[in-house]
């Protein structure tokens, strides 16, 4: 399992484990606008996630003093053998713009390439100012050329919006 340490050694970025379930929800829970679905994002379901694509999704832990332990960055990542896919980036509020969304997004990069994937996806909500800027930092291409669908086979799978 590869580990990263950045910014000093303050924050630890490594693959995701089983166990980071609840700290993950836990942030996910303070990022203003974003998506968690009832049964895809529940424990079963980002557990499945897991085990189906091993070693791929990252974490980032924060080894600061009073904050030692606090996932405090997330990528879920995984392909279906021909393309990769990213999902619920995100870095805590209070620590962005500190290099943290980069690396992990390398170490998925290097997890996918480890697993001969050649290209990879994702999706951000058009709202998403910060996301959306931040991909474009970081030198990923928006598509303008397709159109994305979408069809529900679980209408079970409900998505909530955090305010």
């Amino acid at each position: 399992m590869s580990v990263e340490k950045i910014n000093e050694n303050s924050i630890t970025i490594r693959a995701m484990e089983e166990g980071d379930y609840d700290k993950l929800r836990a942030l996910w829970m303070t990022i203003h606008g974003f998506g968690i679905r009832s049964i895809d994002d529940s424990r079963e379901g980002v557990i499945k996630f897991l085990r189906r694509n091993p070693g791929c999704s990252v974490v980032a832990v924060s080894n600061e003093p009073g904050n030692e332990g606090d996932i405090v960055g997330g990528i879920l990542c995984g392909h279906d053998g021909r393309r990769g896919c990213l999902y619920h980036v995100c870095v805590r509020a209070d620590h962005r713009r500190r290099g943290i969304g980069k690396a992990m997004v390398v170490h998925c990069m290097n997890a996918l390439k480890d697993e001969d994937i050649n290209k990879v996806s994702l999706i951000a909500f058009t709202k998403n100012d910060v996301g959306n800027a931040f991909w474009n930092c970081i030198g990923w291409t928006r598509r303008e050329d397709l159109n994305y669908y979408d069809f529900t086979l679980n209408e079970e799978n409900i998505t909530a919006f955090n305010a």
